[in-house]
């Protein structure tokens, strides 16, 4: 007896699929798993896919099995290439590969129809002529049974003629349908006859206009599945009332696999929305840039706003797959992007909202430079030269008139280090007509560089800029794009009503010369600021830089929500 394919990663997180696939390899029911990721190409993916795409290509790639992607193109007036090829561009992305050609639910339109043809000749299915609302009517209550279609006693030569002549395209969209002939009287709404073909003239991104009948989702779902020999076809719970009708289809066709349905709780991600509806709604009406918007939950939008895939994977890792509700902090995603951005990202200095600094007693030639690492635990990372001159950069908020109560930052009269230099004190404050500080007149403690000041003790430590060598930058501050944790909960207002008008603020800063001509996301630590990633499409290196803000240095949301 061989022994059966054991998890390969090291930090696995045991859960009732796991559990279920090791005693299906351990029995021998199966020599090796097959799953498959079947998103519809109808809008880009967001963080709730990207927990599916890591459960379903990761039992795959523990477990040395095989995971699909197919496009479930079915519902052609809504879907666009597009969108497909942003999917496959998301998955590789999160650093999954899937196995052999990317398959569509398109490629298997004919079996599909020949599947349906099958039913009608068993008597298990028939067309029926009620349009949609007396379909409604006709299907019951979850308390009342539905009642037979006058058409469901059609036999199978007038149905098998009537679903020939809707795929020639004989009749108007909307006045037929195909539907499975099971039970008016079950509890289960889905297996009160339900639609299985509908006729619908719309090109298709694929096919053209070579169908205007298309199946429907439950129907075409299953179907795919046992073509691909999927062993496990893993949805979420909303799914679980359909599973009775995905294994009716397989067990009334002439076709020998029959995956096992195994449904888990789909992600609620507080303080954003995962509705591709509410979503398109914010892209059309023009309340965020696109699809990419770093502020949007989308795989795209965490990419360009500098998530990491290896901080992403972690957070769905982390969060578990379970059938209980699985409502997640905002918090936790953005700490396991910090947490991979500590250990991998540079680090370097840059200003975001700068005040001026002059020093006093600069001299040109004699006061010194060091250089800094680009990782205290990362040596390999290397090392760079931190020039100074005679005009600074340092951050406005380092700065205080009138200082609060243990203020360790620069005041007139008080002293701070500059990162990797010198102690340096403010002398006086310069305003402008409207009484803002416009200039810090500083002087340098020549004998600290390097070390300690004689004789007194300098707590505070400010990062800052040499005006000479930084080079300008945008910079983008992105926030969460609402204001409380679950924007559409509330039945009385719109989830627009709770849009943060505060998620995103433009600033011209600096960065040191380095950052500046790294390629576009490339993600540095900005010391003191947070973690910041050269943007996706705008960043131009050695032309224009700018970066985004990718998730601060610790969460400042919890200390506001105390």
């Amino acid at each position: 007896m061989t022994t059966p394919p054991s998890p390969t990663a090291s930090a696995v997180i045991l859960h009732f699929i796991r559990t279920i696939v090791e005693d299906d390899l351990k029995s021998g029911k199966h020599a090796q798993i097959q799953t498959r990721f079947p998103p519809e190409p109808n809008g880009y993916l967001h963080v709730g896919h990207a927990k599916s795409i890591c459960l379903n290509f990761g039992l795959a790639q523990d477990y040395r099995g095989l995971c699909n992607l197919r496009f479930d193109d079915t519902n052609p007036a809504k879907e666009e290439t597009e969108y497909a090829e942003a999917i496959q561009e998301d998955v590789r992305w999160l650093g999954f590969e899937w196995n052999g050609e990317v398959r569509w639910a398109s490629d298997y339109f004919q079996r599909l129809y020949d599947f349906a043809e099958e039913l009608i000749a068993k008597g298990l299915a028939y067309v029926d002529d009620l349009n949609a609302d007396e379909m409604r009517d006709y299907r019951g209550t979850l308390k009342e049974p539905g009642r037979n279609s006058p058409h469901r006693a059609r036999s199978v030569a007038e149905n098998l003629d009537l679903f020939r002549r809707m795929k020639a395209g004989e009749f108007a969209d909307g006045t037929r349908t195909l539907r499975a002939k099971i039970d008016m009287a079950s509890p289960n709404i889905n297996l009160r006859d339900p639609v299985i073909y509908r006729i619908k003239r719309a090109h298709h991104i694929r096919t053209g206009d070579a169908w205007c009948i298309y199946p429907m989702y439950d129907y075409t779902h299953c179907i795919s599945d046992a073509l691909e020999g999927i062993t496990h076809s893993l949805c979420t719970l909303e799914f679980a009332d359909h599973r009775p009708l995905y294994d009716w289809v397989l067990d009334h066709i002439s076709i020998p696999c029959h995956p096992r349905q195994i449904e888990f709780s789909r992600l609620e991600l507080l303080y954003t929305i995962t509705s591709k509806r509410k979503l398109l709604q914010l892209v059309n009406q023009g309340l965020v840039a696109g699809w990419d918007d770093p502020r949007m939950p989308t795989i795209h939008g965490m990419r360009r706003r500098g998530y990491t895939p290896a901080g992403i994977r972690e957070f769905a890792r982390r969060i578990g797959i379970s059938k209980s509700e699985n409502v997640v902090d905002m918090s936790v995603l953005e700490g396991c992007i910090r947490e991979d951005l500590e250990s991998s990202a540079p680090r370097v200095m840059a200003v975001v909202r700068p005040l001026k600094v002059v020093l006093s007693n600069f001299v040109a030639g004699e006061t010194g430079s060091r250089s800094a690492g680009f990782h205290p635990q990362h040596p390999e990372f290397g090392e760079r030269e931190v020039p100074i001159a005679r005009e600074l950069w340092i951050e406005a908020d380092d700065f205080s008139e009138v200082p609060p109560p243990g203020w360790q930052r620069l005041t007139v009269g008080g002293e701070v280090r500059l990162r990797y230099s010198y102690v340096i004190r403010c002398d006086a404050a310069i305003k402008d007509a409207a009484g803002q500080v416009v200039e810090l007149r500083c002087s340098i403690d020549p004998a600290t560089l390097g070390q300690n000041p004689v004789g007194r003790k300098v707590k505070g430590v400010i990062h800052w800029l040499s005006a000479e060598h930084a080079v300008p930058a945008e910079i983008r501050l992105y926030d969460r794009l609402f204001t409380v944790p679950r924007p559409d909960a509330d039945k009385e207002h719109d989830f627009l009503a709770f849009l943060n008008p505060h998620s995103l603020a433009v600033v011209q800063g600096w960065v040191e010369a380095r950052a500046a001509a790294c390629a576009p996301e490339t993600r540095y630590q900005f010391e003191r600021l947070g973690y910041f990633c050269a943007d996706r499409f705008d960043h131009q290196p050695g032309n224009k830089a700018v970066f985004n803000r990718a998730v601060g240095l610790k969460d400042t949301w919890a200390k506001e929500s105390v």
